[in-house]
Formats: C-alpha cells, sequence, structure tokens
C-alpha cells in the first residue's frame, strides 16, 4: 500500500470553498483504478494549509492511472482555483506500525 500525502496550501479565504470541492471530488477517487480511500486534514496552526491523504495499491495507480484520467481533470476543476501554489506530493510506504 502507497500513501500519497499532497500538502496544499489554499489562497485565504478559500478555504470553505475548497473543503467543498474535496467533498465532492471524493466519487472521482472512489472509482479511481487502485484507490483505497482518501481523507483531508487542516492545519490548527495554519489554517489556509491542507494535507490530503490518499491510499492507493501502487504509486502507478496515481502517477499514471489516476493523472492520465479524465477524473483527474475534473479533480482539478473542482479545487484547483483554490490553490495558492502547487501542491507538495510525496508517496511514502509504512515500515513501522505502532498500535
Amino acid at each position: 500500500m502507497i500513501l500519497e500525502i499532497a500538502q496544499i496550501d489554499v489562497k485565504p479565504g478559500l478555504e470553505s470553498e475548497f473543503e467543498a470541492g474535496v467533498s465532492k471530488a471524493t466519487p472521482l477517487f472512489q472509482r479511481a483504478k487502485g484507490c483505497t480511500g482518501m481523507s483531508l486534514h487542516r492545519s490548527a496552526e495554519k489554517p489556509s494549509r491542507y494535507r490530503l491523504f490518499v491510499r492507493w495499491n501502487t504509486i502507478e495507480n496515481h502517477t499514471v492511472d489516476f493523472r492520465g484520467s479524465a477524473d483527474f481533470q475534473e479533480w482539478r476543476k473542482l479545487v484547483g482555483h483554490c490553490f495558492a501554489t502547487p501542491p507538495e506530493v510525496e508517496h511514502v510506504s509504512e515500515t513501522v506500525k505502532g498500535f
């Protein structure tokens, strides 16, 4: 399992619009090949900063399958105008599990 972590800085004042766009985009992720879940988290210290966590079976499910799809274009239409800067994205895999 691969966890995509996207740090997204939103233009101040567009936080509610961004959150609504992510909610509307949930079905896009649900039907994406290899996507097993997603969640959005807002920073307490920096309220215009979010972390989007998306679980994928493989990196390619995100970088090839999803990014190459019409659903990715729809995702960007729903939320892209809210971005203050391009999202910073990385992929991680679990190495040690706590409790």
